[in-house]
């Protein structure tokens, strides 16, 4: 054991050295007081992750891996570091203060300029990369382009540009009469105008394609139990997607949409309200990730009515919020994949960390319900590669509270320190 412990060390040394040798670019030492470790589902204590760049180049025991001079230092020791957090189902340029008929007063551009503030606000929250599951105008593709280039600030995202649903349905604009003969711009009725459609949101630059595969609570004159797209027009979506390379998220309530999305090959089920048995061992055998928003529930109960949301849809939130946090328990117990995603513009964004007293109160581990937030979320997003967890050759996106997240998730609700790509964004600064 003497001689492996030695081996560890050296070979930690090895890399500390290799780092400062490899490269001119400037070099980050945080030292963190305990380090999550998502992989393992355990807490390291005394732990250094040396940045190069935008990445880890290594992580390792205070004790053993040296800091190579000149290295700037970020002092985290009396704190609890962890991965960025990740939100996979959001919609930045959603003003939580105007549904309903408030939001047609709301042009497409204004819709971008505020996604500009909830990109920020998110990011200082400890979310360092969203899926954006649908925005008009194709704000959230402008938004991501504009933060990629250093624009603006806010998190790494995938983007839907519109979602696509039936005419009428959830995905579409149903507030206006017949006199504007209105369809939204993601309408596609039937297989090879739902294909059309794949392929005009991958032009414009989307790299998600999310779909309505039932009816909503937030939209007018349909039921979130009813199916909208047919199995035949999901089947044709996610093979147009998966041949273009896009990955699908499937807006479904009701069971029968939960079974045809998950058996038409998406890649995950947002909400997932009304699932039944045959779903979650239909999500469980294909591997299908649910994403289930058990937080807004709260929001749209208390502050719905203020901020236009219609009669009709709290009354549609009563008769399914509580159910769906129980169907969350019993589809995360039958062992069904899940990722961490809130429906952020529903609710204020900045506020994405308080899912995590749901996720915990309905069935999860605080371990876990970080992992669907870090690693499950990464896996989900096709980027496991890049972000989800401290790990060399990853992004440094890190973020640091002062108490234990594991004994009470509401730390998360108070981050203190947020770092995206190497460049620390909100808390303390480096330091020689």
């Amino acid at each position: 054991m003497k001689l492996k412990a030695i081996a560890a060390t050296l070979a930690v040394l090895g890399i500390a050295a290799s780092v400062h040798a490899a490269s001119n670019e400037h070099i980050v030492a945080v030292r963190a007081g305990k380090l999550v470790d998502v992989v393992a589902g355990k807490v390291l204590d005394k732990q250094t992750i040396l940045i190069q760049g935008e990445r880890i180049a290594a992580v390792g025991p205070s004790a053993s891996l040296s800091v190579p001079a000149g290295a700037e230092v970020v002092d985290l020791s009396g704190a609890t570091v962890l991965p960025g957090l990740i939100d996979a189902h959001t919609h930045l340029t959603g003003n939580p203060n105007q549904h309903g008929y408030a939001s047609l007063g709301v042009s497409d551009i204004r819709a971008a300029m505020y996604g500009a503030h909830a990109a920020q606000v998110t990011l200082n929250a400890g979310f360092t990369t969203v899926r954006n599951v649908g925005a008009s105008g194709f704000g959230d593709i402008a938004l991501r382009d504009a933060i990629n280039e250093g624009e603006l600030q806010g998190p790494r995202m995938r983007v839907a540009g519109y979602a696509l649903g039936i005419q009428g349905g959830h995905c579409d604009n149903n507030l206006l009469p017949h006199d504007f003969h209105y369809i939204e711009n993601g309408v596609a009725d039937g297989p090879w105008a739902a294909r059309a459609k794949v392929r005009e949101m991958a032009k414009y630059g989307a790299d998600t394609i999310k779909i309505c595969a039932s009816g909503g609570v937030l939209s007018k004159g349909d039921e979130p139990g009813a199916q909208q797209f047919t199995l035949e027009e999901m089947k044709a979506i996610v093979e147009e997607a998966h041949k273009l390379g896009r990955r699908v998220a499937a807006h479904a309530h009701g069971a029968s949409s939960i079974r045809d999305a998950i058996l038409a090959g998406v890649d995950s089920v947002e909400h997932a309200s009304l699932v039944d048995d045959e779903g979650i061992r239909l999500a469980r055998e294909k591997g299908t990730y649910f994403v289930m928003d058990i937080y807004n529930d709260d929001y749209i109960l208390q502050e719905g009515a203020r901020a236009g949301m219609l009669q009709e849809s709290l009354d549609k939130e009563r008769a399914l919020g509580q159910l769906q946090r129980d169907n969350f328990r019993k589809a995360f117990k039958a062992g069904v994949k899940m990722a961490f995603g809130t429906d952020a513009g529903v609710y204020p964004h900045g506020d994405n960390a308080r899912q995590f007293h749901y996720m915990v109160q309905y069935g999860m581990s605080p371990m876990q319900a970080i992992q669907a937030a870090t690693i499950n979320a990464a896996d989900l997003l096709g980027w496991k590669d890049r972000i989800g967890s401290v790990s060399t050759g990853k992004y440094a996106d890190l973020i640091a509270v002062d108490g234990d997240p594991l004994k009470d998730p509401a730390e998360l609700t108070r981050v203190k320190f947020v770092m995206k790509g190497g460049a620390v964004v909100k808390g303390a600064s480096a330091g020689r």
